[in-house]
């Protein structure tokens, strides 16, 4: 099963992007959802997170307000959410990515918005990073309900620059110049790493078991 680390700062255009991988057979597998879980009543992050930050469990369940009011007081809350939370998603990932294969899974996509700064991209066999122009993402994102300058700020801040995730990607798709663009990148994407003689730019032929 080829795996495919998707990433790209909000706003890019990743749940679009992430969508036409679907519609071509790909499995998806998201870290936003993964933690969203977590927190759900239930969730095993629900009682780790609780007890770091007191005050954030509301009817059983991770508040992420008030979650998100608790990280903003202490700039080393970061870090601790992220010791507890990030070991607990990388054992579902692993367990959901066992399942495809057992299934026959032919290709994996992970979307994971932090994949380069969690060291995520040395697991996949290629990157594929979602991009757009600024002021497009600026449009997207200031679109949202209840989003401001400040808070867009805040998160670019805890992500790579565009510019880097660029850099250091295996394939780009552009989202900003439109759907049809985009969803031919992404079969082309898809094409190049099904074929049996292709060969991942970051584990060699041996990872690729189908």
């Amino acid at each position: 099963m080829i795996l495919l680390g998707l990433t790209g700062s909000i706003g890019m255009g990743k749940s679009t992007t992430t969508t036409m991988f679907a519609d071509l057979g790909a499995i998806v597998w998201n870290a936003d959802d993964a933690v969203h879980r977590l927190y759900a009543p239930g969730g095993e992050a629900v009682g780790p997170v609780g007890e770091a930050f007191p005050g954030v469990v509301v009817d059983g369940a991770v508040d992420r307000t008030r979650l998100a009011e608790a990280l903003g007081k202490d700039e080393t809350a970061f870090r601790r959410l992220e010791a507890i939370v990030h070991p607990l998603v990388a054992q579902g990932r692993a367990a959901d990515l066992e399942a495809a294969r057992t299934a026959g899974v032919k290709l994996a996509v992970l979307d994971i918005p932090l994949l380069f700064e969690t060291g995520g991209d040395s697991a996949v066999d290629a990157v594929v990073v979602v991009t757009a122009d600024p002021a497009i993402q600026a449009e997207r994102v200031l679109a949202r309900p209840g989003m401001t300058r400040e808070r867009f700020d805040a998160i670019l801040v805890r992500q790579m620059p565009d510019a880097e995730k660029r850099a250091r990607a295996d394939f780009v798709i552009d989202t900003g110049r439109g759907l049809e663009a985009a969803r031919d990148e992404v079969e082309a994407i898809v094409a190049v790493v099904l074929d049996p003689s292709w060969i991942s730019p970051r584990r060699g032929a041996a990872s690729l078991s189908r």
